[in-house]
């Protein structure tokens, strides 16, 4: 009996299980192509990042991530993803997060809007600009375009030569992307004090002693200096304004201590009071030449709407606050009593 009539009825058998194979193999890869794109990568930190770098091809982005285990997927799946999202040869340089549960999907979405990492950098109300200079040096993935540079370059860079720096920049959050140069973080931030400055000046209360909005600067950063406490920034304010109106010495030790410089060793002493500086407000009248800090805008708008009253002295209490008192003789119980302990 011939074989024939049998392997003629086999290949059809043959044919179905090669293609019931290849259906099978092609739902699995689909599945799995699927599985990769919606599955978390491998990050393990937060804070953790990628950067892309201007000219940098697929191949490479996809080949520093497998590289640093963040993903363990074919490369063909990444550039069949790529494809589906239609952002092949569309993706931007710079800095991306890769925060913990991102997929690959996100990723890519990411980068092919551009939609880099933005870090945060704060002015802390009362730094002076010495302490902004340091704090943006520590600052990561900033460009420290202004290292080695004297106050009066950077201000010149920043298009304001001739200007004081100190007080000059709104303590304020800001944020940046890698490549942004700290001049880039100073000229917002000094844009951002000339705009709400003259905002509150033009809404100022009556009858200031201060004849320009620099002498409302230099009396917030006294303010600034003088109290942490919201409640009592206009209080303090009110005082050094009724000083001002009575011709009498502002005798403000943060003043002081801010022209002693590097003298000041951590506490102010009674010799330091005589010795005069243009800084000293007890040898010298009126206001100190330049801000002594950086003012926040609570302390701007505390020195241009002071609270009333008759307070023309006030003293530490210990806990952070000040004991306020409208007499000489008042002032002095009050110092007996909280700086020397002796309350009767």
């Amino acid at each position: 009996m011939s074989d024939k009539p049998m392997r003629g009825r086999a290949w059809p058998r043959v044919l179905l299980i090669v293609l019931l194979a290849l259906v099978g193999a092609l739902a699995y890869g689909w599945n799995d192509f699927n599985r990769f794109s919606s599955a978390p990568l491998n990050v393990t930190a937060q804070g953790d990042s990628i950067d892309v770098g201007r000219g940098s091809s697929f191949r490479n982005i996809v080949g520093e991530l497998r590289q640093r285990n963040l993903s363990n997927a074919n490369p063909l799946y990444w550039r069949l993803l790529a494809e589906q999202m239609r952002v092949a040869g569309k993706l931007h340089a710079g800095e991306y997060a890769l925060g913990v549960g991102i997929t690959p999907r996100q990723l890519l979405a990411n980068m092919a809007v551009g939609k880099v990492l933005q870090r945060n950098f704060t002015i802390v109300d009362g730094w002076t600009f010495g302490e902004l200079r340091q704090a943006l040096a520590r600052a990561e993935k900033l460009n420290h375009d202004s290292a080695g540079l004297d106050d009066a370059t950077i201000m010149q860079k920043l298009g304001v030569a001739g200007e004081v720096p100190e007080g000059r920049f709104l303590p304020e959050t800001y944020a940046y992307v890698k490549g942004d140069s700290d001049l880039d973080i100073l000229k917002r931030a000094h844009g951002a004090m000339v705009k709400t400055l003259a905002a509150l000046w033009s809404t100022r209360a009556a009858d200031l002693p201060l004849g320009t909005p620099y002498d409302a600067l230099i009396l917030a950063s006294i303010v600034e200096k003088e109290t942490g406490r919201p409640d009592e920034r206009a209080q303090i304010a009110g005082v050094f304004v009724r000083r001002l109106q009575n011709h009498m010495l502002l005798q403000t030790d943060p003043s002081v201590i801010y022209g002693m410089g590097a003298n000041y060793a951590g506490n102010i002493r009674k010799s330091d009071l005589t010795t005069d500086t243009p800084y000293n407000t007890y040898t010298r009248a009126g206001l100190p030449p330049t801000p002594i800090a950086l003012p926040g805008k609570p302390a701007l708008e505390a020195a241009l709407h002071p609270a009333a009253g008759n307070a023309l002295y006030f003293v530490a209490r210990g806990d952070g606050g000040h004991v306020f008192a409208g007499t000489l003789e008042e002032h002095n119980r009050n110092v007996d009593c909280y700086q020397r302990k002796h309350c009767q």
